[in-house]
């Protein structure tokens, strides 16, 4: 079978290579892949700077946002031949410490997680693969391909899912304006998932040309553009930040509403200094009773709320998030980014039949 591998660490090493068939398993489901989305960790993956291969090995097979349909199902288990499912993307650690053998393993407290297609364990990009049934998650088939959504939609129902516990501190918290700070597709999810809860929404991004801004107006969102520090006048009691720049991390945990909430959900990469105001941050943290938290990866929970959310949503908005579905055999396409790309997807040319 084919399957797109990379040796983590070195740079630009990604290619479609010729892979043995996943060794028989009756503990694991037999899926074929549908479809495979791309997204900004599989490019640090793939320009060397992240990401650790299975113990033994010097390649990794790539992919994390998955879709596939189950072509053998393990006696005993909800899942049957035909169903559309998502692999969840990490495993607990093998010790495990409280969070994992909670099924949180989202919140691994000592690091010795895997997770498909990034560290230390294989991912989705192969033609076919194995998943212990508790770790896939069904998917209604009616979203088809859209069904490769899932995963990103995970990562923003658990911000969610944390913002509203972090709320809860207090009976008399409402959230009353939110603001997403990045038009990606976690934006763009995120910003869903706070139109569903009937919450008045901006997404603030940096490029405003293509179709971002039109997305944001589809689901009833405030578009945003120029820069950030012309926010400061919005006061949002919930702020998700999704694009781990610099100076949008700055603009997002300032000028915050009274018992403001930030989830900080996009990833930085470090190394640059900046001038910044610790002491009147600082004051008006305290002051008003502020809360900045990160947020990474989800577990089952987290999943399962997603797949809530993605079958609420328009169908025919969703579907324009998926810019560009790239066949498996013109595969260096789907690395090379556009300007006005939002999700790319891999192809696998089975999606005729899900």
């Amino acid at each position: 079978m084919r399957a797109l591998t990379v040796a983590p660490g070195q740079k630009d090493s990604i290619r479609l290579e010729d892979r043995p068939e996943p060794q028989s398993d009756p503990a694991c489901a037999l899926v074929e892949a549908l479809a495979l989305g791309v997204c900004g960790t599989d490019m640090e993956i793939i320009h060397g700077d992240y990401g650790w291969a299975p113990d033994g090995e010097d390649r990794l097979i790539l992919g994390h946002e998955s879709l596939g349909r189950v072509l053998e199902a393990p006696a005993g288990s909800d899942l049957k031949v035909g169903d559309l499912v998502v692999g969840i993307v990490r495993r607990p650690d093998p010790v495990p410490c409280p969070a994992c053998g909670a099924g949180e393993w989202d919140m691994c407290r000592n690091g010795l997680y895997t997770e498909r297609g990034i560290k230390q364990r294989h991912g989705y990009g192969a033609e076919r693969w194995l998943i212990e049934p508790d770790f896939a998650v069904e998917v209604d088939p009616a979203l088809g391909l859209l069904g490769v959504l899932l995963e990103p939609t995970s990562v923003v129902a658990k911000a969610w899912d944390h913002i509203e516990r972090i709320g809860a501190r207090t009976r008399s918290w409402r959230p009353n304006r939110v603001l997403v700070t990045g038009a990606g597709p976690v934006g763009l999810l995120a910003a869903m998932i706070s139109r569903q809860k009937g919450l008045e929404t901006h997404v603030f991004d940096r490029n405003d040309t293509g179709p971002k801004p039109g997305l944001v107006a589809d689901i009833g969102a405030t578009w945003r553009g120029g820069d950030i520090a012309g926010l400061k006048d919005l006061n949002p009691t919930v702020v998700i930040e999704c694009t781990g720049a610099d100076a949008v991390v700055m603009g997002a945990i300032t000028g915050l509403g009274e018992d403001a909430i930030v989830c900080l959900a996009g990833v930085s990469s470090g190394g640059r200094k900046v001038d910044f105001d610790v002491g009147g941050f600082n004051r008006q943290a305290v002051l008003s009773n502020d809360v900045v938290f990160g947020t990474v990866n989800a577990n089952r929970a987290h999943y399962q709320a997603a797949a809530g959310a993605l079958a609420k949503a328009d169908r025919g908005w969703l579907s324009r998030l998926i810019t560009r579905r790239v066949a498996l055999d013109h595969w260096r396409d789907a690395f090379n980014k556009r300007d006005d790309d939002v999700k790319v997807v891999i192809d696998f040319g089975k999606l005729a039949q899900a």
